[in-house]
């Protein structure tokens, strides 16, 4: 009897709160006052997708994955508010919580990164740097700390993450979708104009990063397309992410299954047409990179010896038509749109070209940047973290005060400017530590189907930690390179132990043997 009455109570004050939301947001219907109504809605999914988090954070991890896609998309539409902003910092600090429990509970393997001591260096002076006497305010602190250091945990995250073999292709499969969609949407407003998919008002500090034009010798203006994204300056650091990413994913699946094949080799193409129509020169010129060097690491990889090396030999062919198919097609179909960044390409990078900018953007450009830090106050010990970082617009908004203009373009000035001299050489310390432990355990990767993704995974920490930071921190402060870093990562000390672990069903290949398939530790 008593359990009835309780039932009846709790039936009762659920209908009794449903009316009254739905009162409510019949009134704003009525006032014709959709965004609070879309705000409800999102903060009911929030509690659901909050309750979700804590009961499995690997879901939960996925729903992060979506909403940092995404996230840019909502803010466009939704006007630039700090809950939108700072959304997926939320889900991912429910995700950590949810994994820590995990781990408390002895659940998941914990990774204890050898470079874990450089590192450490580095978040200590980051840490001391929060209470620069230069500094405006202690939010512009909390802000480095957050740019710097909140993704870091994702390290342990991408290693509890990858099981085995299939949990690996689903994750590379649901990158493969998200670039696919992504992608399209870029090429789309390549050739539409940046009125696609964008709303036709946007948040004034967003208006300058979103519609954004250049013109080449001819005369030929074209736009820059920022897809999901509130710039098109993240859209392309994206798409040069999501490449390296397809390139190791199609090198692993040739060696492994049959399975996702086709999506791995169709993501490189839209993605090769996506960096066409960036109109970015450096995601341009790091896809080039990218393909040359990991079509030449997968050869020198390849597992020869069990004759599968042919496999490699594949990829890398099929990557290159695939491309070039896509290529030809948008040249075929839209030959104003591609032919006048193809021409502003040519233009800039190649030396013969009528406005030839790469020895400068190279070299002078940044050196110049990066001796004008000492003529900038405080370059000894710095202003304090998160002074001159990505995002000082929202602490503005907190203090009241406008934001110090302090920064510089180069990576290491935009430390010195923030912590200090100590900032850039701990930062190189660290930076390379990590690149010379992941190379390690690639080596000992080569001949196993692991490699590919692997070698593509150190690809992507030196380009983002040493090349792309030569020219910009704006890099790593993007919150999906840098959560893409730790999370690959903690991937790539993952792979040794499934490597160890036994081996994977490979497709049989015509020119293999009985004999050779069965001889003791045949591995892919």
């Amino acid at each position: 009897m008593t359990r009835i009455r309780s039932q009846a109570l709790v039936g009762g004050s659920l209908f009794i709160v449903g009316s009254l939301l739905a009162w409510q947001v019949g009134k704003k219907i009525v006032a014709n006052d959709m965004r609070s109504v879309i705000y409800a809605a999102m903060g009911f999914a929030a509690c659901v997708v909050a309750v979700v988090i804590l009961r499995n954070w690997r879901t939960g991890f996925y729903f992060f994955l979506f909403w940092l896609m995404f996230e840019d998309l909502f803010r466009k539409y939704m006007g630039n508010g700090l809950a939108l902003f700072f959304g997926k910092d939320l889900l991912l600090t429910l995700t950590y919580l949810s994994f820590y429990v995990s781990l408390r509970k002895r659940r998941e393997n914990i990774l204890r990164p050898p470079f874990l001591f450089f590192l450490s260096l580095f978040f200590w002076l980051g840490v001391l740097q929060m209470f620069n006497q230069n500094s405006p305010s202690i939010w512009y602190g909390l802000l480095g700390i957050k740019i710097y250091f909140f993704y870091v945990p994702l390290i342990f995250v991408g290693y509890a993450l990858i099981r085995d073999d299939e949990s690996l292709r689903k994750f590379l499969v649901m990158n493969a979708v998200l670039a696919v969609a992504i992608a399209a949407v870029g090429i789309l407003q390549g050739i539409l104009g940046n009125s696609f998919l964008n709303p036709s008002n946007l948040a004034s500090d967003l208006q300058l990063l979103g519609d954004l034009q250049k013109t080449n010798l001819s005369g030929v203006s074209f736009n820059l397309p920022d897809s999901v994204f509130v710039s098109s300056g993240r859209f392309a650091s994206y798409l040069a992410l999501a490449f390296i990413v397809a390139m190791g994913a199609a090198g692993y699946l040739l060696l492994y299954t049959k399975r996702s094949r086709k999506l791995m080799f169709f993501a490189i193409g839209i993605l090769g047409v996506a960096t066409l129509m960036s109109g970015s020169r450096g995601t341009f010129v790091s896809l080039i990179l990218t393909a040359g060097l990991l079509s030449a690491g997968f050869l020198w990889g390849a597992p020869w010896r069990w004759k599968q090396g042919y496999r490699m030999l594949k990829a890398v062919r099929r990557s290159a038509l695939v491309a070039a198919a896509g290529l030809i097609i948008i040249f075929a179909l839209f030959p104003k749109q591609a032919g006048s960044r193809l021409e502003f390409y040519s233009e800039t990078l190649l030396p013969n070209g009528g406005n030839y900018e790469l020895g400068n953007r190279t070299w002078d450009y940044p050196v110049d940047n990066f001796l004008a830090v000492f003529s900038k106050p405080n370059w000894m010990v710095g202003n304090g973290i998160g002074t001159s970082a990505l995002g000082t617009q929202y602490v503005a908004k907190l203090t009241g005060e406008p934001p110090p203009n302090l920064g510089v373009e180069e990576g290491y000035g935009t430390m010195i400017i923030e912590m200090g001299v100590l900032a850039p050489i701990l930062w190189i310390l660290w930076t390379a530590a990590l690149v010379y432990y992941s190379w390690k355990v690639v080596r000992g990767l080569r001949e196993t189907r692991f490699f590919p993704i692997g070698l593509a995974i150190v690809w992507y920490a030196v380009l983002l930690l040493f090349i792309w930071t030569y020219g910009s921190l704006s890099g790593y402060e993007n919150y999906i390179c840098n959560a893409y870093l730790w999370l690959l990562v903690g991937i790539l000390f993952r792979l040794p132990s499934l490597a160890r672990a036994g081996a994977a069903p490979v497709i049989a290949s015509p020119v293999i043997s009985p004999v050779i398939q069965t001889r003791p530790g045949y591995q892919f």
